[in-house]
């Protein structure tokens, strides 16, 4: 059975993508001289985020992912990053091939958040590799890539930050129910806004405006009697 390793080089944020998209860079080799007719390839990607530093913003900001510092020990686990399928032509030997993964600014999903948590440095990345190869000289075989074929990468969080700058410049995303987003419809018809972040904003500055004061209650009275009035006792 043909052994397939596999090498990842690079990579870059898509800039010609409807959507956010990555573009890693994979080396694939073959032992030995045998033709690679193509390979049918299975790609899932996960995040290993035990396997790097962070800074004290970093940590505030994983906290909704991992919890505090002092749990990290126990709850740093694996996070599912994407599951690829890709199509590799035929080669001989080795071969270099694109890896395209569309992505989410959606915070709702555990990968982004991670990324957006990230201030510097590396995102440690694990790809794990499966499939069909066929292979042969004259006709072809059909042999399996096993489970076991992997291979690590460390992506630079520059380039994430960039694919995010290129579809959301300046922006974030936020994600809400139909019946939300028809109430801020609403609000924003009825008000005459010329955006959501206008309001969003109204929203927020009316959460903020302080809250007038209740109205001062009336004079007390006990029994019917009013208290600045000293009842006379008759001589």
């Amino acid at each position: 059975m043909t052994r397939f390793t596999f090498a990842c080089t690079g990579v870059r944020a898509d800039a010609h993508a409807a959507g956010p998209t990555l573009v890693f860079r994979l080396r694939i080799t073959a032992a030995g001289e045998e033709r690679v007719h193509a390979l049918a390839l299975r790609c899932q990607i996960r995040i290993e985020p035990a396997r790097r530093g962070y800074g004290p913003a970093e940590a505030e900001g994983l906290a909704d992912l991992f919890g505090e510092r002092s749990r990290w020990g126990t709850t740093l686990q694996p996070v599912q990053f994407a599951q690829v399928a890709l199509m590799v032509p035929g080669f001989t030997g080795e071969t270099e091939t694109d890896l395209v993964v569309p992505c989410t600014y959606d915070m709702d999903i555990a990968a982004s958040r991670y990324f957006s948590a990230l201030e510097e440095g590396e995102a440690p990345l694990l790809m794990l590799f499966s499939g069909t190869a066929f292979v042969g000289a004259g006709g072809f075989r059909v042999e399996p890539v096993p489970w076991d074929r992997e291979a690590s990468y460390r992506m630079p969080v520059a380039v994430w930050r960039e694919m995010v700058e290129q579809h959301f410049p300046g922006c974030g995303w936020l994600r809400l129910p139909r019946e939300t987003m028809a109430e801020l419809l609403a609000f924003r018809s009825r008000h005459a806004l010329a955006s959501w972040e206008t309001t969003v904003r109204a929203l927020l500055d009316a959460a903020a405006a302080p809250q007038p004061l209740p109205a001062p209650p009336g004079p007390l009275r006990l029994g019917g009697v009013r208290p600045d009035v000293t009842e006379r006792t008759p001589t």
